[in-house]
């Protein structure tokens, strides 16, 4: 068995401009306006493979050495520290941003990573599944962005198989448009984040980047290996409205690809 890693060794990985990345994330956080940005999409000419071509501000999409998404094969086994979740019930806030389905979430919920506290910004979905499990996908993917105060960011990853209906979803998925549309705060309407993530707690961890342009690298990423449920229904209606909106998997290049132990 090779030896444990530090959770130093991988913190020193991190990138040099977090606060670059977060302000990416921000700018994803409304619909699609053909006038501020190049179109990108998931297929044809704006696909991808062609991400890199269709700006200067989307060069890393191509160049980039730590990309995200990866195939999720053996783990190192390292001391990566406890991953603590502070989510509380929030408000639904809901819009089509023309590439996902989006829910804002107001100040309060947090993710501790180590000593380091995230505030969750907001979650999404892809169909299907952006990270592989040893070559595997799965139907669906949830990704939960966060923000430490010095603006790095950390995702945290959310396989979704077909199985039970998933009752935290339902609010959701109710109140998705079907049509790109900025956000929306659902009047009376809840939603429990924490349920939404698995019970058994193991996961992956990795440096990479965003998903989807302008694919800023330095993110922090932990996907649990366990996934989650949702019915085949709750999977249908999303890929209705996205039937193709996952990047493909990138190489990992010298990348540490670690993994808890519990």
């Amino acid at each position: 068995m090779r030896p444990l890693l530090a959770r130093r060794s991988l913190l020193s990985l991190a990138a040099a401009c977090p606060l670059c990345a977060a302000t990416a994330v921000r700018a994803q956080t409304a619909p699609h306006d053909a006038h501020d940005a190049p179109h990108w999409s998931y297929e044809g000419a704006g696909g991808p493979e062609k991400w890199g071509e269709l700006s200067a501000d989307f060069r890393t999409c191509s160049l980039g050495t730590q990309q995200t998404p990866v195939d999720l094969l053996v783990g190192i086994r390292a001391q990566t520290g406890p991953v603590a979740f502070r989510y509380q019930k929030m408000p639904l806030t809901v819009l089509n941003n023309g590439h996902t389905i989006q829910v804002n979430a107001p100040a309060g919920s947090h993710v501790m990573l180590g000593d380091t506290s995230y505030e969750l910004l907001q979650f999404h979905f892809h169909h299907p599944s952006e990270h592989l499990l040893a070559g595997k996908g799965f139907e669906m993917e949830g990704h939960f962005v966060h923000r430490a105060a010095n603006g790095a960011l950390a995702v945290v990853g959310v396989f979704i198989k077909p199985g039970a209906a998933n009752a935290a979803l339902a609010p959701i998925w109710q109140a998705m448009p079907d049509k790109e549309a900025p956000a929306t705060a659902i009047p009376g309407v809840t939603v429990d984040t924490a349920a939404l993530l698995p019970k058994d707690r193991v996961y992956f961890r990795y440096m990479g980047s965003l998903t989807t342009p302008p694919c800023t690298e330095g993110i922090t990423w932990t996907v649990f290996r366990a996934p989650v449920e949702a019915s085949p229904e709750q999977i249908r209606r999303f890929a209705t409205l996205f039937p193709l909106n996952a990047r493909p998997v990138q190489p990992l290049n010298r990348r540490f690809l670690l993994e808890s132990g519990a």
